[in-house]
């Protein structure tokens, strides 16, 4: 029994486009996130990552004991959260497809996991500018490059009252 010659192409051209979407996603999977450098590491990450839980796994598989960053790239969507004195929490807001003008941000623990801490400036395309405290962050078409500078001191951060910060704490000089 034989396919018209129509059908069985169409079903090769369905398995050949099935067999490349595969191979790209499993490419773009393979694709490594980070390399070390003399300072640190540079992280380069793709569309749809979440820079905040690739940052935080960075530290913990190299437990980096503290570290600052910069970083520049294509967001997806950023949430941004101002933080609300009286109130003791951040009042978050979202953008989406904005590019970011610079990241920065410091890496500690808390409690024996990685401690973020990040803001960042994000613009739209009409060049209108928001900015803060980063509470989660996805990356856009294109890319975002994160560079990661160590220091060889582990540094801690605890909560503070009366305003229930995160609180990085630094040891006191001799």
């Amino acid at each position: 029994m034989f396919l018209p010659s129509k059908k069985m192409l169409a079903i090769i051209l369905l398995c050949l486009g099935v067999h490349s979407i595969y191979a790209q996603q499993k490419d773009n999977s393979q694709k490594c996130r980070y390399t070390k450098t003399a300072y640190g590491y540079l992280m380069v990450m793709r569309e749809g990552d979440n820079v905040l839980a690739l940052i935080e796994n960075l530290t913990k598989e190299q437990q980096i004991p503290s570290a600052n960053f910069t970083g520049i790239g294509f967001a997806q969507e950023v949430t941004f959260g101002f933080y609300d004195f009286d109130q003791k929490k951040f009042n978050p807001k979202t953008f989406k497809k904005v590019e970011m003008g610079s990241l920065t941000g410091s890496i500690a623990w808390n409690e024996g996991k990685p401690s973020i801490h990040i803001h960042g400036v994000a613009t739209d395309d009409k060049f209108d500018a928001y900015g803060g405290h980063i509470l989660a962050l996805k990356v856009g078409t294109g890319s975002m490059e994160v560079y990661i500078t160590v220091n060889n001191e582990k540094l801690e951060r605890k909560i503070e009252q009366p305003l229930n910060a995160n609180v990085l704490q630094l040891p006191c000089l001799k």
